[in-house]
């Protein structure tokens, strides 16, 4: 679960419980004292509230007669919202706590806030298409707050509702989730960020509750026979490095230390109850872990701490930088979007371009702004790159290249140095099988080579020209790496080439066509870069150059020196914008880079990086643009 931004030591949950904690053949038994409620008040759901001094109240539950209610430990009603809710989950917001819950009346999510003393204007979500049976709250790691939804039938989704000490204006959904039937609960662990639910029937399944995260479920434990679980799986409760769940037809606590990779189960323990014990909340007290149960047949509420709560070993995290703007998408479903290139207009630089391949369809060109200008049916291209000042016939146009998997061509297009438009102008052809990885390389003015390389490991080099409006490459040179290669940035000032071999490393050799090619290593995969290692970019600046790595299997960006020893600077993630309402990016191919001043917020240059998962909502891939300034603060690059 790459997502997660915590590490866990194994839990040494003890549990002691309550008041005592007995032994009996099948399970240690716990013996939960009854907390008092106000006569007559039947509950009907039950959690707790976050710890505040700005908050008597210790808890919410839910009345059928009452509405929602806030009580004091003594079991004094402190607040009361009337209405018709079901279900319950809290978070701290600012100083006072957001409580997420269904309002039957409006047949809609909602969340209410209690600052102090007084209730603000609740904030309603858009009525689902499906009966909402579950709902639970996220607050990721850099303070963004969420909101999942889970259907009887299976449907799932996840919205964007708040971010520091403030809810948005409306909720933003981020993307559809399949979950199993008939889920009845749910419950994050933000630290981890691992969203659980049960399947009564069937067991409890956990997935990675972060937005750009794969959603894929693992077994946390299941209902015998597959698993330890006896009869079914009730309510759960995330608590520091574990999960708890309710089996509400034993009454027995089943208890999972989670080390970061899978769920250990702990010896169950037995609830002491007069009849059902179906609802389940906990939250960390200082050392321990405090409990709160509803038993459907007694009046009050249970309630009991366990001893020995799990330690989190924090560990540093990789800066988080925000985009300040994203392309329209793609429009093809699936892998489609992969390398971008920089085009500066040499005009005017706000009318600058990004060209991006589709490798479904062919070259799409956006302004600053992500707006689509054109779409090119030229194939299945994969890489891109750009250099000005081509030859072609008696015109001098800018250059991009692409490498085509349509045909195994490298295939060529002419930009306006005046207006930007992109025009297809040939291809060359190649002898290789499988065209995948490329970049432009100008040793000298009027002089593009191509670097092209196929997925035996394979690179060629040509020098394109265009006499007579027919474009012509020749093979200079060839080499080679030992397993499948991608990523590639020349560094025209320096005459270096660098090169990534996706599971292996990046590598660096003479980008001199007549000098035989010999590798050298920048930075090896499981050394600050993980497999694979996708788009390769340089920044250029007078002052320093800068080499951007796509990490792909860690969903980071790298950035090391360009020049030897190849110091690495620092690894950064590009998170959500919840303000803007633009997702992070994830799973990301190819990127580029640029020092140019494009105006505003790229005054100090742009990356640009292919999403893998557009978000917020979902939607085809597209790519997002990130001011290099923010990257420099990040990072304090000097």
């Amino acid at each position: 679960m790459p997502y997660h931004v915590s590490r866990y030591r194994p839990w040494c949950l003890l549990l002691t419980l309550g008041l005592a904690v007995y032994q009996n053949a099948s399970a240690s038994e716990l013996d939960m004292y009854v907390q008092a409620l106000p006569t007559h008040l039947e509950v009907e759901a039950v959690a707790w509230l976050p710890a505040l001094d700005t908050l008597k109240a210790d808890r919410a539950l839910i009345s059928d007669e009452e509405g929602l209610l806030l009580l004091a430990p003594n079991g004094q009603i402190e607040a009361r919202q009337a209405g018709r809710y079901e279900g319950l989950d809290t978070r701290t917001l600012g100083a006072g706590v957001v409580i997420a819950t269904y309002d039957k009346a409006q047949d809609a999510p909602a969340l209410l806030v209690r600052n102090g003393n007084q209730w603000e204007s609740p904030q309603v979500l858009p009525t689902m298409d499906f009966t909402v049976s579950a709902l639970c709250l996220y607050r990721d790691d850099v303070q963004n707050l969420f909101v999942f939804l889970a259907g009887q039938g299976g449907q799932g989704v996840q919205y964007l509702v708040g971010y520091g000490d403030r809810l948005l204006p409306a909720a933003r959904e981020v993307r559809q989730l399949g979950m199993p039937a008939n889920v009845t609960t749910c419950s994050v662990d933000d630290q981890a960020g691992v969203l659980y639910v049960n399947e009564e029937t069937v067991g409890v399944w956990a997935y990675e509750a972060h937005p750009e995260a794969r959603f894929e479920r693992r077994p946390v434990d299941l209902v015998k026979p597959f698993g330890s679980l006896a009869k079914s799986a009730g309510a759960v409760a995330a608590v520091p490095g574990g999960v708890l769940v309710m089996n509400p037809k034993a009454n027995v606590l089943h208890r999972y230390a989670y080390d970061g990779q899978a769920w250990q189960p702990q010896p169950p323990l037995a609830v002491r109850g007069e009849g059902t014990v179906d609802q389940l909340s906990a939250r960390p007290q200082g050392d321990r872990v405090a409990l709160l149960m509803r038993d459907d047949d007694r009046d009050g509420l249970l309630a009991g701490t366990l001893a020995g709560a799990n330690h989190v070993e924090s560990i540093s995290h990789d800066p988080i930088v925000l985009p300040s703007g994203q392309t329209e998408e793609v429009g093809r479903h699936g892998d489609a979007a992969d390398d971008p290139a920089i085009w500066v207009s040499s005009h005017e630089a706000t009318h600058s371009r990004v060209l991006g391949t589709d490798k479904q369809y062919g070259l799409i060109v956006y302004d600053l702004q992500g707006r689509m200008l054109q779409r090119l049916p030229s194939g299945l291209l994969n890489n891109v790159d750009i250099r000005p000042g081509f030859k072609w016939g008696n015109e001098r146009v800018d250059l991009a290249v692409a490498s085509n998997r349509t045909d195994n061509s490298l295939t060529l297009f002419s930009i306006d140095p005046a207006t930007g438009n992109v025009a297809e102008i040939g291809r060359v052809p190649t002898p290789l099988k499988e065209v995948y990885g490329f970049c432009l390389y100008a040793p000298a003015p009027g002089d593009i080579q191509a670097i092209v390389n196929d997925k035996d490991g394979t690179f060629l080099q040509y020098r394109l020209s265009g006499t007579g409006g027919q474009v012509r490459g020749e093979m200079l040179r060839q080499f080679r790496v030992g397993s499948q290669p991608e990523g590639c940035v020349a560094d025209d000032r320096h005459h270096r080439l660098f090169v990534g071999e996706e599971d292996v490393a990046v590598w660096t050799l003479t980008a001199d066509p007549f000098t035989p090619a010999a590798l050298e290593p920048v930075i090896r995969a499981g050394e600050g870069v993980q497999a694979d290692i996708e788009g390769l970019a340089l920044y250029r600046s007078d002052q320093h150059d800068y080499l951007i790595v796509s990490s792909q299997g860690n969903n980071r960006y790298v950035v090391l020196d360009a020049q030897a020893p190849y110091r690495l600077r620092g690894t950064f993630q590009v998170g959500l914008d919840a303000e803007a309402g633009i997702d992070g990016t994830s799973e990301t191919d190819g990127l580029e880079v640029t020092s140019a001043d494009l105006g505003g917020a790229y005054s100090q240059g742009m990356l640009v990086v292919q999403d893998g998962y557009k978000r917020l909502p979902e939607g085809t891939q597209n790519f997002k643009y990130v001011p290099w300034s923010r990257i420099s603060q990040a990072l304090k690059l000097p």
